[in-house]
């Protein structure tokens, strides 16, 4: 049992849910090393990750993204671990794990991760200096999302604090973590999402059991909304507290007339279809072949700039003929020096590329591309190509921007005022407006305010420190300094994740969220434990071709969608993170699950523990009689399950197991399905034990020693304790 300390913040309240992850957190972080605190998104794990840290001796380090480490966002990790009177605590972004190093990690005893999904692939340099701040050290990984798209991701982040070939996790099947991943992996090999999809989505399933049982129940803290309000009820009701209820997403489909929509048509054609990216792949031209992984790189950039014109396109108008401008200027420079004999290749600066790409900042992204002349060559290094593809390129950028330069409607935005202004919902609340592109930001700031009385404001990467506290103090309702001089935020992505924007009950995605995870991230800016509103909105924008009678506004919809995925073919996975068709991204983007993250299976481990508190609450003589049960104690019941069989619960030290047989072999039962058979009705009557218990009995045992004998004994943990690991194999073997 935890119980809060009474000097907390006043708007802390004193809740058994948070209450009980904090021992469930501390228990898994001292057994293994390592927790995830990943429940669903808004439900405090900012508060749990702090109350963890005042039952936690030794310094913390707080690795978060920049914006969850101001000083002013009541929100903040700094500001947060102030409140709950936690001092010796660091914090640094990110992006500077470099300077952690070169300061030293010796100090830190507990590492907190926020956003912990972020470090899901291993072969990247950020992931190798985060994996050398944590040897050894007590890790904290906070995301709602840790399993994005393959068993791998949940991998690499439990590589932070375990040996991937020697894991203290109780089952032997997973001892070699690499080798259990993998084998999970193999499954899918060779499946179609599409053409095998019973098969493929059976196996994910049975995947995503086994993860849960044999690796996630010892590290994981995992609730969702409708398990607290399921299991919690009581203490819920006692403290007048409620989730708001979350309404299914609704769609805004926006048309085109015919012209318009032949020219979006035309624009996708080239731009997916002819355009070379040539400017942006020199390497690739070079006669002399360059190394495979800078093959890849080369290939990846231009992709990834095909990516960017793509989601500009469907983003505004505005910001696509932008871009279109800097590619036009980009490509003229450097055919200028080309004609020179000087071509400029940058590498050095390759990882900070796709990291403003991935944030969708173009602008930077060619900024960067022109100052960084990290090598140069000759024109005569390349193949005659080379010259002939850039010459073309920019041709059709020159085309695009030809048949653009008479386009002065804007149907998307037509649209969204028109809602505005009529909406029940968008004409008297809050908004938070969301896009991937800076230039749509600011386009719609400046098309907004004069029709909204001038209470309409952007926030981008660009802002500076004031617009943010104005950001803070008229959207979050735990500012210092409360404000209500705006009604709409319009934000690129730098807001969607760690602040609290919950003046507000309505999150609108001006873009497509092609990534559904970003979704769900999204909303959980407004929809927070202490929310004041009984209902949260989102709305959803999506292109359409011209008005037709004939066939409905999703399927209008769904078809615009397809025409982006089906032209990207394998590339469309960089939208979406994973392959999908248009009717199911348009169904996903508008289920209310996806948004609370609340299409799991019912939490267990919650019920059983709920179970056994009730009973040592409110019926203290049963409770004090389970408690004097000798360790050797044993029962029979009916069950209909064909033969005699024996359930056997061993335990011996660390390693807990159950195993079931009927005398013929022994198999091991999880603890669910081991409850399941063994739970009786208070008048059940117990049985007489049959002979052949005994033989059950040693057959179970041998199973049980010879996991113990062949597996567990090898379990040596190496968190940090190198003295520790040499005397125990010392100890070995002197007695081997």
């Amino acid at each position: 049992k935890y119980e809060l300390d009474k000097d907390l913040p006043e708007h802390i309240m004193d809740l058994e849910y948070q209450k009980d992850a904090v021992l469930d957190a501390k228990m898994k972080l001292e057994e293994y090393g390592g927790v995830f605190l990943s429940d669903v998104v808004g439900l405090g794990k900012t508060y749990i990750a702090a109350l963890l840290a005042r039952e936690l001796d030794g310094p913390n380090l707080i690795i978060a993204p920049p914006a969850l480490l101001d000083r002013d966002n009541p929100g903040s990790w700094p500001s947060v671990f102030f409140e709950f009177g936690i001092r010796r605590t660091e914090y640094e972004s990110i992006g500077k794990l470099d300077k952690i190093i070169k300061l030293g990690t010796e100090r830190y005893k507990n590492i907190f991760i926020d956003e912990a999904h972020r470090f899901r692939t291993e072969q990247t340099q950020m992931y190798e200096r985060l994996f050398q701040i944590c040897r050894g050290k007590r890790v904290i990984l906070i995301s709602a999302t840790p399993l994005n798209n393959t068993p791998m991701d949940i991998l690499s982040q439990i590589k932070l604090f375990q040996n991937s070939h020697k894991s203290t996790l109780p089952n032997p099947k997973v001892m070699d973590l690499e080798k259990y991943f993998k084998d999970l992996q193999y499954k899918l090999k060779g499946l179609d999402r599409q053409k095998d999809k019973d098969e493929y989505i059976k196996i994910v399933k049975e995947n995503a059991r086994d993860i849960r049982e044999n690796i996630l129940q010892y590290l994981m803290v995992r609730r969702t909304r409708n398990s607290i309000t399921k299991y919690y009820k009581k203490d819920l009701q006692k403290h007048k507290f409620k989730f708001p209820d979350v309404m299914d997403p609704r769609p805004i489909i926006y048309n085109f007339d015919e012209e318009l929509d032949n020219i979006f048509n035309k624009t996708l054609e080239l731009i997916v279809k002819k355009f070379r990216y040539s400017r942006y792949t020199p390497l690739l031209y070079l006669k002399e072949r360059v190394s495979h992984p800078e093959e890849m790189t080369q290939k990846n950039m231009g992709t990834f700039m095909k990516m960017l014109l793509l989601k500009r396109l469907e983003s505004s108008f505005y910001a696509f003929n932008q871009s279109l401008r800097r590619f036009i200027h980009s490509y003229e420079r450097f055919i200028e020096e080309y004609d020179k004999e000087n071509v400029y290749v940058g590498k050095r600066n390759i990882n900070k590329i796709f990291e403003l790409l991935d944030n969708d900042d173009e602008e930077a992204v060619q900024q960067l591309i022109e100052e960084e002349r990290a090598e140069k060559y000759s024109s005569k290094d390349f193949r005659p190509r080379f010259l002939k593809d850039l010459k073309g390129d920019l041709k059709i950028l020159q085309e695009i921007e030809d048949i653009w330069k008479n386009v002065k409607k804007d149907p998307k935005l037509d649209k969204f005022i028109d809602l505005l202004t009529k909406d029940p919902v968008l004409k008297k609340n809050k908004l938070i407006v969301f896009t991937e592109s800076k230039e749509t930001a600011d386009y719609l700031g400046a098309k907004l305010n004069p029709k909204f009385s001038n209470t309409v404001l952007v926030f981008s990467g660009a802002s500076n420190a004031n617009v943010r506290t104005t950001v803070i103090d008229n959207f979050d309702p735990h500012s210092r300094h409360k404000k209500n001089d705006y009604r709409i935020l319009v934000s690129t992505e730098i807001l969607s994740e760690g602040v609290n924007l919950h003046n507000a009950n309505t999150v609108i995605n001006y873009d497509i969220p092609w990534n559904p995870t970003r979704m769900m991230q999204r909303v959980g800016r407004i929809n927070r434990v202490d929310t004041k509103f009984d209902k949260i909105y989102t709305y959803n924008f999506f292109p359409a071709g011209p008005i037709n009678v004939n066939i409905s506004l999703q399927e209008a919809a769904e078809a615009k969608i397809q025409a982006f995925i089906e032209m990207l073919g394998n590339d469309a996975r960089l939208l979406t993170d994973e392959e999908i068709k248009s009717h199911d991204l348009f169904v996903r983007l508008t289920s209310k699950k996806l948004l609370t993250g609340e299409d799991e299976e019912d939490d267990l481990e919650m019920k059983y523990l709920i179970f056994l508190r009730d009973i040592r609450d409110h019926n203290k003589k049963l409770f004090e009689k389970i408690k004097r049960l000798p360790k050797k104690a044993r029962t029979a019941k009916q069950y209909n399950i064909g033969r005699d069989s024996t359930i056997t619960f061993f335990r011996k030290g660390k390693l807990r197991k159950i195993f079931m047989t009927d005398g013929r072999s022994s198999d091991e039962l999880d603890f669910f399905k081991a409850a399941e058979i063994l739970t009786v009705d208070a008048t059940a009557k117990r049985e007489v034990l049959k002979p052949e218990f005994y033989k059950h009995l040693e057959t179970n045992k041998k199973e049980f020693e010879k996991v113990f004998t062949n597996d567990q004994d090898e379990l040596i943990t190496t968190r940090g304790k190198s003295q520790e690991t040499k005397l125990l194999r010392m100890i070995k073997a002197i007695e081997k």
